[in-house]
């Protein structure tokens, strides 16, 4: 997928992403009908919120091998590892080696907000620079669409600081089962 999009795909991703609500878990749903969400987050961030989704559908404590993970969510096994290493760190998932090893959640899916993930792997700086990439955007020497994705930038993170995987599990659960 490009890394550059044009205007007019910005704008209309920008009068869309306004009818979005809690759906921002249904990354997969998202990055099809709205290809620039890749613009907001990595990839690897997509895959850890999904993979972490998928996790928060499991009962307490079951461990859940990379393997299952990625053929869940149709990604490659390295792929799922790698992402979810990096949330073990975090602490966020935790993890098994051996035979019998894979992932879990490090804590309760009540405990657990989506911006967490975004910050493990991410970190925060998307919601701190300009949309457009240039350097000193800022109120005082605003890029064409400061204004307009200051008000985005607010909304999604509030969004995602707002739900706890607990309260997106029903959704997740049934985006999943349509994979």
């Amino acid at each position: 997928m490009s890394s550059t999009i044009s205007f007019s795909s910005f704008i209309s991703f920008e009068t869309e992403t306004l009818k979005i609500s809690s759906a921002l878990f249904s990354i997969s749903f998202i990055r099809k009908k709205y290809p620039v969400m890749t613009v907001i987050f990595s990839k690897k961030c997509e895959l850890g919120l999904q993979a972490v989704l998928f996790l928060s559908v499991k009962k307490q404590n079951v461990i859940v091998s990379a393997i299952e993970i990625s053929q869940e969510l149709k990604v490659p096994k390295e792929f799922v590892s790698k992402v979810l290493q990096i949330l073990t760190d975090s602490g966020i998932v935790g993890s098994k080696k051996g035979k019998n090893g894979g992932f879990y959640l490090a804590k309760r899916p009540a405990n657990i907000k989506l911006i967490e993930i975004v910050e493990a792997i991410d970190g925060l700086e998307l919601f701190n620079t300009c949309v457009l990439g240039f350097p000193g955007c800022s109120v005082a020497e605003p890029c064409p669409v400061h204004e307009k994705w200051g008000k985005l930038r607010e909304d999604a993170y509030k969004m995602l600081s707002e739900e706890t995987l607990e309260q997106l599990k029903g959704k997740t659960l049934n985006k999943i089962l349509n994979l």
